[in-house]
């Protein structure tokens, strides 16, 4: 028995799917104590968007310990707090035409939406939260209340109430006009719903299987909230900074949500670094009334400043990661073409893409034939059908070619499929790795 199971609670999961022990990483790949590499197309989950290490944002925090910098600040006025705000207000919301004030809650994506129901609570008397179908907001109490999975659900040991679920975004694969459920709830006095504080909505549902809502769809949204006085909580704790293309992932939708929770990539390095931003008429906090030991780590607010700078000051990144994500739709449209008995279906927006299977244990073992293969990425879904990939932005070409030849070859395997292209898909790692080494040859491990 080793330390990790012999110490580490069972609750650990990811660690079961790669029983590898990682030690180091750099771009898009990571290394067990062995030195085997595998290419990242998980990325902490999206918390690294620019890739593990990277060197310019590394200098910034290296720089910044080096000089004895303030590490934990609590919510007291530091130079690197100014200088993160200043640069989020000057790179990203000016920009977009957005006014809103930052919260910062604590560490965890879960603290920027446990801030977000809260205050919408607070600025509306009112109780109830309407959250969708399938969705993932977090594993504490109130984010756990608007999250649809039943086994995560079914942690809480306590129910979960104050929330009711409506249908997301083609759940009656479209059956019924957008909304008719949720309309006719509202505007029924008889139909028992309360007027909810606030309705909280990912655009694209990462945990929940990949779904993407269309554009459309949340204009709908947005204007229903809007007509019935309800508050619209985006969470782009996965999705946001640039996951989807632009920075925020309701860019494309053209809305402007009251409430937008951000975590995950904020920081730029996988620092632990939360946000709620908040139009100002909702801040009505008094001093004090939501607060956190760990609001602020400045070695965060260093390298997220940074992060914006160098990735968000032109559309260079949001380029790129369209093209990308345009790249990867096409790869698995041909899988949904090529093994049409196999009932397979692209899904996706940007650099968040799954292919969905038609069993939870086909998408597993496809998964585990690419780790095998040396390729990460992980299952999503109610029931673990769909196979989620979220590669760093910052990708190479030739890393994301790698990637996707090793998902054909690991999809053929399990299908039980023979290669029709072998000569143009057959996966040659020793060549790959060269060809990466020739284009990266100052930021392979020594």
């Amino acid at each position: 028995m080793n330390i990790f199971t012999q110490l580490e609670s069972e609750v650990r999961s990811y660690s079961r799917a790669w029983p590898v022990v990682f030690d180091r990483a750099i771009g898009s790949l990571m290394y067990d104590e062995d030195g085997k590499e595998y290419l990242d197309f998980f990325t902490g989950a999206g918390a690294l968007n620019y890739g593990h290490n990277n060197p310019e944002l590394k200098r910034v925090l290296l720089d910044y310990l080096a000089d004895d910098r303030i590490v934990h600040s609590l919510d007291m006025f530091t130079s690197a707090r100014r200088d993160f705000l200043e640069t989020l207000d000057e790179v990203i919301l000016k920009p977009r035409d957005l006014d809103y004030k930052v919260v910062f809650p604590g560490p965890g994506g879960a603290n920027a939406v446990e801030a977000a129901l809260k205050l919408a609570r607070k600025v509306t008397g009112r109780e109830s939260v309407v959250n969708f179908t399938n969705a993932f907001h977090g594993m504490t109490l109130g984010a756990l209340s608007v999250t649809g999975n039943s086994l995560k659900r079914g942690g809480a040991g306590v129910p979960l109430v104050h929330a009711t679920p409506m249908p997301y975004d083609d759940y009656f694969d479209g059956d019924y006009p957008d909304f008719f459920y949720f309309e006719r709830l509202l505007e029924d006095s008889g139909s028992g719903l309360n007027i909810p504080a606030a309705v909280i909505v990912e655009t694209v549902q990462g945990e929940g299987g990949i779904n993407a809502a269309r554009a459309e769809w949340l204009r709908q949204l947005a204007a229903l909230c809007t007509q019935h006085d309800i508050l619209l909580i985006v969470d782009d704790i996965q999705m946001g900074c640039g996951r989807t293309g632009d920075f925020f992932s309701f860019e494309e939708a053209g809305i402007v949500p009251d409430i937008v929770c951000l975590s995950k990539s904020i920081s730029g390095y996988g620092i632990p670094m939360a946000l709620t931003l908040i139009k100002p008429e909702l801040d009505v906090w008094q001093p004090g009334e939501h607060n956190g030991t760990f609001r602020g780590i400045s070695p965060g607010f260093a390298t997220a400043a940074a992060a914006l700078r160098r990735y968000w000051s032109d559309d260079e990144l949001r380029d790129s990661t369209i093209t990308k994500g345009a790249r990867v739709e096409g790869w698995f449209n041909t899988f949904v073409a090529r093994y049409p008995q196999h009932e397979l279906i692209a899904k996706g927006r940007g650099l968040a893409r799954g292919l969905q299977f038609p069993s939870g244990e086909l998408a597993d073992a496809v998964c585990q034939a690419a780790f095998e293969r040396g390729l990460l990425m992980e299952t999503s879904g109610p029931e673990g059908e769909v196979m989620k990939i979220l590669p760093a932005l910052t990708i190479t070409d030739i890393e994301l070619e790698r990637g996707l030849r090793i998902i054909d070859e690991s999809v053929r395997a399990v299908l039980g499929e023979p290669d029709p292209h072998a000569a143009d898909h057959t996966v040659d790692h020793d060549a790959d790795r060269a060809d990466h080494n020739a284009e990266n040859k100052e930021h392979t491990p020594a």
